[in-house]
């Protein structure tokens, strides 16, 4: 199975930073641009067979548009949903610091020893992945298929896909319609083409 990994387009929220999570937000202008731009490069350099995205709207609104232009389907996958940042959603940084100081530093400078109040743990979000990745495989053995998630759901299937503890967290960086390309086979070995990849948004602001 081929995937296009990919995140969602610019929403509210990125910058300046806060814990976005299961907040519902649209893409802004910016965002709807940059997923036209995806959705034109997948189409241009893949042949997927399906989008899947995460329930969120702003992966939908990206999914939609690369399905538009691949002529294919989009649908939800379970699993891949944004981290559940419990009672984080939504707050900047400076005003999780200011009220969870020690578990700020623990995410920080050790993510693998952090479960957000109320939330997950990086743990939870790489079972879930995981599974999802296997309903996909089982599906999808011989396809390519495009997936559209977000910041941490990527980075979670990307450190499994290289086989990094979940401490390497922070090492990955994730651009908003940014494009990852793995290969995963039928007894799990996974390979990894490009990560990150922003190219094809150059001019569009």
């Amino acid at each position: 199975m081929h995937i296009v990994l990919t995140r969602h387009g610019e929403v509210e929220g990125i910058s300046p930073p806060r814990f976005r999570g299961r907040m519902e937000l649209a893409l802004t202008e910016l965002g709807r641009r940059q997923a036209t731009a995806l959705g034109a490069a997948v189409a241009t350099q893949f042949k997927p067979a399906v989008v899947y995205t995460s329930p969120m709207q702003r992966c939908r609104d990206t999914g939609a548009a690369i399905a538009q232009a691949c002529g294919v389907p989009a649908q939800v996958q379970p699993g891949i949903d944004d981290f559940d940042y419990g009672a984080w959603q939504w707050k900047t940084h400076e005003e999780a610091r200011a009220e969870f100081p020690r578990d700020f530093a623990l995410w920080k400078q050790t993510p693998q020893w952090m479960c957000f109040p109320g939330g997950e743990s990086l743990q939870a979000v790489a079972l879930r992945t995981a599974d999802a990745l296997r309903q996909l495989l089982t599906r999808h053995a011989h396809d390519t298929v495009v997936l559209v998630a977000h910041d941490s759901v990527n980075r979670v299937i990307l450190l499994q896909a290289l086989d990094l503890p979940l401490s390497a967290y922070w090492r990955i960086e994730q651009s908003p319609c940014c494009i990852n390309e793995l290969a995963l086979s039928a007894d799990g070995h996974a390979s990894i083409a490009c990560i990150n990849d922003t190219s094809h948004l150059r001019g569009v602001e």
